[in-house]
């Protein structure tokens, strides 16, 4: 039997410290990566100088992404339509206005279309021949935008004109559906793949991101012309989630005028600005301006609220025609950096974002993390804790923060804010060891690392890559990568970390008894691995738990091999 899958177990006797580790070699049969997404060849094969300089050429900085997407967005339109508009007659008639490179459908509060032209003048063509609304009891703002809305003016076509749009989905699946789907695969590794596929932003979503972080930038460009909104966090460092906030960013450091250099004699001009007290108070004051703007004018905007007196001041409102909640910032510079470095770690290593996808949907399934904010652990604290896992390994996975720092170039050179917050951008600079252990034994070793970490004296960082004293008294200390003075898990307690050890505990124990069951791959297959973790598990003070404790560790790992010596036989 092919076997690649090396399961690493901390047994743990009721009431001891004692733990007993053994490693299951080479007998699980369907526990191996071979032909998943993720792809065995990818994280397995052996060094090629070849394929490393290919797979440079394929990996782009995060700016170079974002100018795509942002140049795509501005040839883009947003179109409320109707179910019974027939797409082949839409299609027809805004290719009037000029070439269509790309359009899809969703659906939120209602049916839309993102419609991308070929040229920005094909939108100034559309848009120009738009009418304003006449409502008789109601006033109109007469703000127009590339929100729009299609009108029928004659009678629609009959049922077998009418296309039926297919709609990209928005949202992630159900857990009860998700959990279906991953009962029917054949291994670990293609569970964790497929749960990232069902899970991850889809070209769709991206773009109708950016779209709508264009839609307010045309809104900010009223006070601000040369602003730029851009998305950042989970929206584009490549672990988010489908139905994730929008996080966007005021940018306004391109503006013209700021590096203009003074001649040293002579006459020069400059602009006539009001000053403010702090940058601060400048950031408040444009927010406040926007967010009122927005409110008041921005189509689609509801709930606004401006959260002005936040650490970092912030507009918070729902866009009903995407369905996305948003936060408008507009200065928050190391939170942008933190999205590159993010994005930087998803890039070198396709089992990075896999593996974090499937710890954050399992936080998801336990309430180890929420939307709501308190003193749960956050999406971003439990990325780094995955971050700190990798770069623990032998040999790491992905390198410490101090190394990529050491790589960088002058260009690379960032301080915020007196925060160093320099790292490489160049992916040929960055040399990995090959580490090719397969997704199902990551996530295994993942809950064994934090079963028994040390998280009463410890604390997390991924600048150094190890384990560093704590530098306060809290139940659980990760470092800010680059605002170091900072925890971003300050808010976690004492009740929360201890819930999430004895999950990690749990989840363990449930992997293991998945190795020594191989799945039906029937469609009424019963949750194995992946999928079992994702249903509701039994933590300490469970009965059921501490029955399956009672028996000696050596036992159950003779017990355990045994069962693979028969079905090596078999």
């Amino acid at each position: 039997m092919a076997a690649s899958w090396f399961a690493v177990f901390r047994l743990r006797m009721r009431g001891k410290s004692v733990v007993v580790r053994h490693q299951v070699l080479n007998q699980v049969h369907n526990h191996t990566s071979v032909g998943t997404h993720v792809g065995a060849s990818q994280v397995q094969a052996a060094p090629d100088h070849h394929s490393d300089e290919k797979e440079n050429e394929r990996r782009r900085l995060l700016h170079v992404v974002q100018a795509e997407r942002q140049e795509q967005a501005e040839r883009s339109v947003l179109i409320s339509c109707h179910a019974t508009n027939s797409e082949k007659k839409f299609l027809k008639h805004l290719s009037k206005y000029g070439d269509i490179k790309k359009h899809f459908f969703y659906q939120s509060f209602g049916l839309y279309a993102v419609v991308e032209y070929s040229s920005q003048e094909s939108v100034a063509s559309l848009l120009e021949h738009a009418a304003i609304p006449t409502v008789n009891h109601e006033s109109m703002v007469p703000f127009k935008s590339r929100l729009l809305s299609l009108r029928s003016l004659a009678s629609v076509g009959s049922a077998d004109q009418q296309s039926g749009q297919h709609c990209q989905p928005q949202t992630s699946p159900p857990i009860s559906e998700l959990i279906q789907r991953l009962s029917r695969e054949e291994s670990i590794d293609q569970q964790i793949t497929a749960l990232t596929e069902a899970y991850q932003l889809t070209e769709e979503n991206i773009r109708l991101r950016f779209l709508v972080c264009s839609l307010l930038k045309d809104i900010a460009a009223a006070y601000f012309p040369e602003c730029t909104i851009r998305p950042f966090g989970s929206s584009v460092n490549g672990f988010g989630k489908l139905g994730c906030d929008l996080d966007m960013f005021l940018d306004l450091d391109g503006i013209s005028g700021r590096n203009v250099k003074m001649p040293r004699s002579g006459l020069s001009l400059e602009y006539h600005m009001k000053s403010a007290n702090s940058e601060r108070a400048v950031t408040q004051s444009i927010l406040s301006v926007i967010g009122e703007c927005v409110d008041k004018f921005g189509p689609g905007c509801v709930g606004v609220q401006k959260i002005l007196n936040a650490r970092c001041p912030l507009v918070r409102f729902a866009h009903q025609p995407s369905g996305f909640q948003c936060d408008l910032t507009a200065n928050n510079r190391v939170a942008m950096k933190s999205t590159e470095l993010l994005y930087l770690y998803g890039e070198l290593d396709p089992r990075v974002r896999s593996l974090v996808f499937g710890v954050r949907c399992w936080a998801q399934a336990h309430s180890v993390t929420s939307r709501i904010p308190g003193a749960w652990i956050t999406n971003f604290s439990l990325t780094v804790m995955v971050l700190f896992f990798l770069q623990r390994r032998s040999p790491p996975i992905i390198p410490t923060l101090d190394h990529l720092r050491d790589l960088a170039g002058p260009a690379d050179k960032s301080v915020i804010e007196d925060n160093d917050c320099t790292f490489v951008s160049d992916f040929s600079k960055i040399h990995i060891h090959r580490n090719t252990a397969a997704l199902g034994q990551l996530l295994c070793e993942f809950f064994d690392f934090y079963a028994s970490f040390a998280f009463n004296k410890m604390s997390i960082n991924i600048r150094k890559g190890k384990e560093q004293n704590k530098p306060e008294v809290v139940p659980l200390h990760i470092q800010n990568p680059f605002e170091t003075s900072l925890n971003i898990s300050k808010n976690v307690n004492s009740t929360q970390l201890e819930r999430f050890v004895a999950l990690c505990r749990e989840s363990v124990w449930i992997l293991q008894q998945s190795a020594t069951n191989s799945p039906s791959g029937e469609s009424g297959a019963t949750p194995w691995g992946l999928a079992a973790l994702l249903q509701p598990l039994q933590v300490p003070g469970n009965k059921g738990r501490k029955r399956r404790s009672r028996e000696p560790a050596s036992e159950r790992i003779k017990s355990l091999l045994e069962s693979l010596k028969i079905k090596n036989q078999s």
